[in-house]
């Protein structure tokens, strides 16, 4: 047995357990933002320990390398997604306070939304 099948082996199900425990956390959380969480979170972790096994047992490097730039996409994109999602959610009130441990978007929003940290407006003299 080489290191990359002991890689692989170890790896792949993990992965499949982070992928597994992310459905979970999908079906049991109450709340829109705790469903979004583990449905990014370990799957993020799942797909990438997945593919790193996957790539301990491809000969071609190239073909590794293009699984590394897939990992690599899924590690940029999915917290801007799951980013997205929550804000959306939030600005559309389909966020519970009750199971919030703070409201730090709102501190922002309601700072921001003052005319001291406004850009400049058409009706002020420049």
């Amino acid at each position: 047995m080489t290191a990359a099948d002991v890689v692989t082996a170890v790896t792949l199900p993990l992965g499949a357990l982070f992928a597994f425990v992310g459905t979970v956390g999908l079906v049991r959380f109450p709340t829109l933002l705790g469903r979004v969480h583990a449905a990014t979170k370990p799957d993020t972790v799942a797909l990438v320990l997945i593919l790193i096994g996957a790539a301990c047992q491809l000969p071609d490097v190239r073909v590794a390398a293009l699984l590394a730039l897939a990992a690599l996409f899924q590690m940029l994109t999915v917290p801007v997604l799951a980013q997205t999602i929550g804000r959306v959610a939030y600005s559309r009130g389909e966020t519970s306070e009750e199971h919030m441990v703070g409201d730090e978007l709102a501190e922002a929003l309601e700072r921001d939304d003052r005319p001291e940290h406004r850009p400049g407006r058409l009706d002020e003299p420049t």
